[in-house]
């Protein structure tokens, strides 16, 4: 009998692995537990409607599905992290529309933008609202608006940093409605969340899925919502066009993403687990409570697209989002502000007005 050496047991042992077809390994995926890094400070949006996500993935797969938040640099150094990551579906990163922007308000980031980041998919879309403290002196936009005309920068807003979504929204807004609001940044969207229930300042314009947990607790007030529809969670809530601006606000969506190079057969089970998890009744309750649409949208097989939209109830494509799309106002560009001071000019307007927006480039 002919015994094999360690050596080269060794290498009979990797030569098999290397040759594992594309179903071996997305059947062995995941074998131990799946980071997924939040962006942001704990409590906001996307920290919410992830966990919740990572929740369903591990009662499907097995294996516990575990939320990283690093903060900071308007998502890029958590983004940056999961960049250097392996490449083996272990790390993944949870993102908003503010990634989109990204190209837009930095000269030059950390890593390419178009290419180091894999779209796995985004799985909940959900408007933005302006909420207020429940014992607001406003009680509706036109109150708000017509004391930010009459006295400039009086009226105070939160974000979860200078660039986020949040931050733009707010600024369409304004351009939008003709007057001047004083942008104060936070750490994160929860804290400026915190900063209205204490009415440090007056308002926060926020995803639903971040603000209903007090809305329905009595604690805050909206008073418009993104959209040509209200919500059917929030009947009464009428949409910015209806509350007198004219303004279709932004749409603010959810998402996964992997390094690059992850294996193709890894991408498509987990796009599989997100599609399942987001058939279940209790993830469409979640969604559809927190005043977001359910839907799953993968990354685009077409030259020039990023994403196709997919929901599970049709096959057919119903837009395409170009990768370097930017959510902001129709209205005009968009001024960056630190603090309500402006910090940053508009050097060059961005072309393809796609819906929700046209943007602008932004230096120092």
């Amino acid at each position: 009998m002919t015994f094999l050496s360690p050596s080269r047991r060794s290498l009979m042992a990797l030569a098999c692995g290397l040759f594992l077809s594309p179903l071996a390994i997305a059947d062995t995926w995941p074998a131990k537990p799946v980071r997924i890094i939040v962006p942001y400070a704990p409590g906001g949006a996307v920290d919410v409607v992830t966990r919740k996500m990572a929740q369903k993935l591990t009662e499907q797969t097995g294996q516990s599905f575990f939320v990283e938040n690093r903060a900071g640099a308007t998502g890029t150094i958590g983004a940056q992290q999961v960049v250097k990551s392996n490449a083996d579906g272990y790390t993944l990163l949870a993102n908003d529309t503010t990634y989109s922007l990204l190209p837009h308000i930095f000269k030059k980031l950390p890593f390419d933008h178009a290419d180091d980041l894999v779209p796995v998919g985004a799985y909940v879309f959900a408007p933005m609202a302006l909420a207020v403290n429940a014992q607001s002196r406003f009680k509706t936009l036109g109150d708000l608006v017509a004391e930010a005309k009459g006295q400039p920068n009086r009226v105070t807003y939160g974000s979860g940093g200078a660039g986020t979504t949040p931050h733009f929204a707010a600024e369409a807004l304004g351009i939008a409605a003709g007057a001047n609001l004083m942008h104060v940044p936070f750490k994160g969207a929860a804290e400026a969340t915190q900063a209205v229930l204490s009415n440090t300042i007056d308002m926060q314009i926020a995803s639903t899925t971040g603000l209903m947990g007090n809305v329905r607790g009595g604690k805050m007030r909206l008073l418009a919502v993104s959209g040509d529809k209200r919500l059917t969670a929030l009947p009464d809530v009428p949409t910015f066009r209806e509350a007198g601006v004219p303004w279709n606000g932004v749409l603010n969506w959810t998402g996964l993403w992997a390094p690059k190079g992850t294996p193709g057969p890894i991408l498509a089970r987990l796009q599989k687990e997100i599609a399942t998890a987001m058939a279940t009744p209790d993830m469409k309750a979640f969604a559809e409570g927190m005043g977001a649409e359910p839907r799953q949208v993968r990354k685009a097989r077409t030259p020039g697209a990023r994403w196709r939209p997919t929901p599970p109830s049709s096959a057919s494509s119903l837009r395409h989002v170009p990768a370097r799309s930017s959510p902001c106002s129709r209205a005009g560009p968009v001024h960056v502000h630190a603090g309500g001071i402006p910090a940053h000019r508009c050097a060059q307007p961005l072309g393809g007005r796609e819906p929700g927006g046209a943007c602008c480039r932004l230096v120092p």
